[in-house]
């Protein structure tokens, strides 16, 4: 019986003949891979894995759709050595693409121009802007505790005079740190509580003034008035958006609208993004690609934690991987 169930049935295939077969068509397969350009229809499954990849990591659904257009595009009439490559191939092509949207068009070296500021002794000056609730005074105390770290003589502007609490929240920072704050109370003009900030910086000598301003939905048209106003009257060096990683693509939506409203009313846009609470969403990147394709303005500071050295610079190949894993 045995013997019997080991026999090959009369004129069926033996191994030889099978290993033949299989061998024929990868070397078909392969052959067709090297031999034709690559088209749209072996692109397709491709792209539509990553295309799902990039959607599950936060990634707004109309980026995700141009990002694989763009990828064909670079891709359609090349060829690949095999079809086993296809998807690295594919894999590069977005690596290099998201990398070109990540780096900063403006390199922003924020400690040269503080220090080129010094030279003509002038304060350089750096206005935080947002809307409620997501961390703006806490990682502007961060940022000054970073530049205090690297030898810069740091003023706080406490220029929310809208936010009852707003004040006495920067002073316990300001405190912390031992960095002198500069208030007025509320009810004043924030535009003028920031200019006498920055003629007391410019008259004592502080190398950068720290602008603190009130929280704001984009749709607040008497507060976003106020924004534009402040950096019309002030001309600030820099204007940071500061936006929650948390709450994904309503993120892009706010910062767009900022950035609407300055360019209308100031013809200042926003320079840079922080961005915070970095730390609490593992892998799920995909806002911070969103908000820098958007915009095209680069993400500057990453929020990791609660304690003033908890911010990090972005790290452009730490969020690719984590994009693409």
């Amino acid at each position: 019986l045995l013997a019997g169930s080991s026999a090959r049935p009369q004129g069926a295939p033996g191994r030889g003949a099978e290993k033949t077969r299989v061998g024929g068509m990868f070397s078909f397969f392969k052959g067709l891979a090297g031999q034709r350009p690559i088209d749209e229809g072996m692109l397709q499954p491709v792209l539509d894995r990553f295309r799902q990849v990039l959607l599950r990591k936060n990634v707004a659904q109309d980026i995700a759709d141009r990002l694989c257009q763009s990828v064909a595009a670079s891709l359609v009439g090349k060829k690949v050595p095999t079809f086993a490559t296809l998807t690295n191939t594919v894999r590069t092509t977005l690596e290099e693409s998201l990398t070109r949207i990540l780096t900063p068009r403006r390199n922003i070296d924020i400690l040269r121009e503080i220090a080129a500021a010094r030279e003509v002794h002038r304060p350089y000056v750096m206005v935080f802007c947002g809307v409620n609730g997501v961390g703006k005074s806490t990682n502007l105390s961060k940022i000054a505790f970073w530049l205090k770290q690297n030898g810069v003589k740091v003023l706080i502007a406490g220029c929310d005079s809208f936010r009852s609490g707003a004040v006495e929240q920067l002073r316990v920072h300001s405190t912390n740190l031992d960095i002198p704050l500069f208030e007025q109370g509320y009810g004043k003009d924030a535009a003028s509580i920031a200019f006498a900030a920055i003629e007391h910086a410019r008259q004592q000598r502080y190398d950068c003034v720290l602008v603190d301003t009130a929280g704001r939905m984009q749709d607040n048209e008497m507060l976003m008035q106020a924004l534009v106003k402040l950096v019309n009257t002030n001309n600030p060096d820099l204007v940071l958006f500061v936006g929650e990683a948390l709450v994904g693509n309503d993120a892009v939506d706010q910062l767009g609208r900022f950035n609407s409203k300055m360019v209308e009313g100031s013809h200042h846009q926003i320079d840079g993004i922080v961005l915070t609470k970095f730390d609490t969403i593992d892998d799920k990147v995909g806002a911070a690609l969103s908000m820098v394709y958007t915009t095209g303005h680069p993400i500057l500071f990453v929020g990791t934690g609660q304690t003033y050295t908890d911010i990090r610079r972005l790290n452009v190949r730490t969020v690719i991987r984590a994009l693409l894993k």
